[in-house]
């Protein structure tokens, strides 16, 4: 019973395969390979966006540094919702690479509302050209979000339409993008046509460690280009990367993957709304379930063999209400799924 992260689970077979093969003879290197075109002209197409220059990173952290700080300068403030994974688990990555701050906006369910990232816009501009002031710099959106829930085709329009009208850029962490997708059902090309720059995710959805940075204008890749390699994280043996986004791309696995998490996640969710003890916190949108149980009910779990994570510790008051988290990867199989739900009735 796995649901600690889509980190931890395994690399598809088709992924390793790709590897395999890519590790056959001579190539050239630093995504000079031919591979490296296909993934390009692949991911142009899935997007509607025939313009767009691709790069390949290993982390989500580096693909969302690299490319917030190409997309800002460095008086600039980076807009943010309170629980972006930009804020609350890249060890201020964004701020070291670009040397931009981070303005938080709040919002239900992890998502901003256009009225609060206006708000916040406004509050960044009262100062005009001050020289005491940062200025307004990108708009970055997760999607899926921290808490498991999506922005909609129709709220990034409307978030980004707010970012346009003050003439900033629109970013999306988009490291489960293939999960909003399938999620929502729409075109990727809806979720991006907004958008200046995407990171779209690989790691968490059945590769062994790859993202692409997608920038939309392709004026802005070369200086993306310089920053990956000052920033140490262009690859040499570049092949690697690009054998498994090739291979993720191929005839739709990258959705076929998230739709199976996401599939597990709704199955999950369904079993635990039957729990009298569980209450959940966050709509579960996507592959991820945030909930609330009593500590002696984590920790009966936890002793039965699962794996997840809670806000607090195990040791305490068995009575006190204590939230955790689940995710679904691809792997997720329906016995496990049924397993831990049958494990959370018991007590």
């Amino acid at each position: 019973m796995f649901f600690a992260s889509d980190n931890t689970g395994p690399v598809h077979p088709s992924v390793l395969e790709a590897l395999s093969a890519a590790n056959e003879g001579y190539l050239p290197s630093y995504g000079a390979e031919d591979a490296m075109g296909r993934v390009t002209a692949s991911l142009r197409e899935i997007l509607g966006a025939p313009q767009a220059e691709v790069r390949l990173v290993a982390t989500g952290t580096a693909a969302n540094a690299l490319l917030l700080a190409t997309l800002s300068r460095p008086w600039d403030t980076i807009f943010c919702h309170e629980l972006a994974h930009i804020e609350q688990d890249e060890c201020g990555a964004p701020e070291f690479y670009s040397d931009a701050k981070l303005t938080l906006v709040n919002g239900p369910d992890a998502k901003m509302g256009p009225e609060a990232l206006e708000a916040a816009i406004t509050a960044s501009a009262t100062g005009g050209r001050s020289v005491h002031q940062v200025q307004a710099g990108p708009v970055s959106l997760t999607n899926v979000t921290e808490r498991g829930t999506l922005y909609t085709v129709d709220e990034v329009t409307t978030l980004a339409g707010v970012a346009r009208a003050h003439g900033l850029p629109v970013h999306m962490d988009g490291s489960r993008f293939a999960n909003a997708v399938a999620a929502l059902g729409c075109a990727p090309s809806d979720l991006v046509r907004d958008l200046d720059a995407l990171s779209l995710g690989g790691t968490k959805n059945g590769c062994m460690g790859v993202e692409a940075a997608v920038i939309f204008d392709p004026e802005k890749a070369w200086e993306f280009d310089l920053r990956r390699k000052r920033g140490a994280h262009l690859f040499s043996k570049h092949r690697y990367l690009t054998a498994q986004m090739e291979a993720y791309l191929a005839d739709g696995l990258w959705l076929d993957l998230a739709g199976r998490a996401n599939a597990a996640c709704a199955r999950l969710a369904e079993g635990l709304a039957s729990v009298p003890d569980i209450a959940l916190m966050h709509p579960p949108e996507a592959n991820m379930i945030f909930f609330e149980a009593p500590r002696a009910l984590h920790a009966a779990l936890h002793a039965k063999g699962a794996r997840y994570a809670t806000m607090a510790p195990l040791d305490g008051d068995g009575a006190a209400r204590i939230g955790a988290r689940l995710v679904c990867d691809w792997s997720a199989r329906e016995e496990m799924v049924d397993a831990f739900v049958e494990a959370a009735r018991a007590g």
